[in-house]
């Protein structure tokens, strides 16, 4: 699977530059490529769907932390670790999405704290209530203050 047959969309994050409602923002993610390697990864060994629990989101910066600055979103298998999709985006957008993320989950009594939807074509295939966002430095390193890290969680 290639990057480039991933487009990745979110709203309800304007709230955040603007002072308004907070409202669950949500990423929705297309995969226009071949269908079959990306359901396969998004399955587990017993034929199911993963769960939300079993999948981590993440970006890795590609360079130090400024406006010009990209990085990798990824979605992985929590159990075993692999990939499940990557893509390029800018790092200000995402770390945005994660403000809104984090300011919509402590104003609301939701569980979520924001969602994640993946289409095959259009299509939706799964769709994610997550918690957790993590945020990696160029060298790989946690950067804690920019990730979405709920309270009680260690890492």
């Amino acid at each position: 699977m290639r990057r480039e047959h991933f487009t990745l969309d979110v709203t309800n994050i304007d709230w955040v530059e603007t002072g308004g409602q907070p409202e669950k923002p949500a990423v929705s993610i297309d995969f226009t490529g071949p269908a079959t390697l990306l359901r396969e990864r998004l399955t587990g060994p017993d034929g199911t769907v993963l769960e939300a629990s079993e999948t981590d989101t993440a970006l890795r910066l590609q360079g130090p932390l400024g406006d010009d600055t990209t990085g990798v979103v990824s979605v992985t298998n929590r159990v075993t670790g692999e990939f499940i999709l990557e893509l390029n985006e800018d790092a200000a957008d995402v770390l945005q999405f994660i403000r809104a993320a984090r300011g919509y989950g402590e104003d609301a009594a939701d569980e979520g704290r924001y969602e994640v939807e993946i289409t095959l074509d259009g299509d939706p295939f799964v769709s994610y209530d997550k918690r957790t966002f993590l945020v990696y430095d160029e060298e790989g390193s946690l950067l804690r203050q920019h990730s979405l890290i709920p309270s009680g969680v260690e890492l």
